[in-house]
């Protein structure tokens, strides 16, 4: 058995929060190598990052001591890449919405860049402290991209009941809007990890990306590739990110994505948390 298959066969393909990847994934873990098989997927995709640097996956021991993840992403287009799962889905996001990967490693890498010369400048550094030259921007990107859940959906209450935590009225009340007019893709690949052994109180960041109504009924492959061009769109519009910009939801809420989902599993406020009030 190969060091791919030992990892990868503990995922679960039937799992409904992996349908968007699930073709993919399937097919890039039955290969021999699994690294080869993405860096051909990429090369047929001809992704690129900002620069205009084909994007590879390579060995975790390319990337040298001392530079930053994001920093080598941008100027090498080399996305180091362990054999475990974090990593394994981090690279099916790449090749599932390879835009709004490009634009948040765009964003990180500006944000390297401005934190370096300030370091420079040791008397400013001093002065900022580790945490303030690493930046609320960076700390948000990166945020989005190990814990971000897409809600895709045309319903406004929907979502407004979403962000002020009324979960019985989001997934009882309004449960067959949501089944209809709403949508979750995965697509922070620490998320997707932990949910290979799925727990209740796994909760993700979540970013809302409003469509038409017919969007909804499109493939699910097509119903990514807009996805991915509406929030590349969306962030180059905001040219930033803050945490303010994502509210909590406990993925496993997700209509038909668990059993059983009745009041009592709903009414579990160390889950399904009231929202704190200033």
């Amino acid at each position: 058995m190969s060091l791919a298959a030992s990892f990868l066969s503990a995922i679960d393909w039937s799992r409904p929060w992996l349908v968007h990847v699930r073709a993919l994934g399937e097919e890039i873990a039955a290969a021999p190598d699994w690294r080869h098989a993405l860096n051909e997927r990429a090369a047929g995709q001809a992704l690129c990052n900002c620069a205009g640097r084909p994007i590879r996956f390579v060995p975790q021991s390319a990337l040298p001591a001392g530079v930053a993840y994001e920093a080598f992403i941008h100027e090498t287009g080399g996305v180091p890449t362990r054999d475990n799962l974090h990593d394994f889905f981090n690279a099916l996001v790449w090749l599932t919405f390879p835009r709004i990967k490009v634009q948040l490693n765009a964003l990180q890498a500006a944000e390297i860049a401005k934190a370096g010369s300030l370091r420079a400048d040791t008397s400013v550094a001093a002065a900022l402290g580790t945490s303030a030259l690493r930046g609320k921007l960076r700390d948000a990107a990166t945020i989005f991209d190990e814990n971000a859940a897409l809600l895709i959906t045309t319903d406004s209450h929907l979502v407004a009941a979403l962000r002020v935590h009324a979960w019985q009225e989001a997934f009882i009340e309004r449960r067959e809007v949501f089944m209809r007019h709403g949508q979750v893709l995965l697509f922070g690949h620490a998320l997707m990890e932990k949910l290979v052994q799925p727990y209740k109180a796994i909760t993700a960041h979540t970013w809302v990306v409003e469509l038409d109504a017919a969007d909804l009924g499109l493939s699910t492959p097509q119903q990514c590739r807009l996805v991915d061009e509406a929030v590349e769109a969306q962030l180059q519009r905001q040219g930033g990110l803050t945490t303010a910009d994502f509210f909590p939801l406990p993925v496993l809420g997700v209509p038909g994505w668990w059993k059983p989902q009745d009041q009592a599993f709903y009414a579990d406020t160390q889950v399904f948390r009231p929202l704190r009030r200033r």
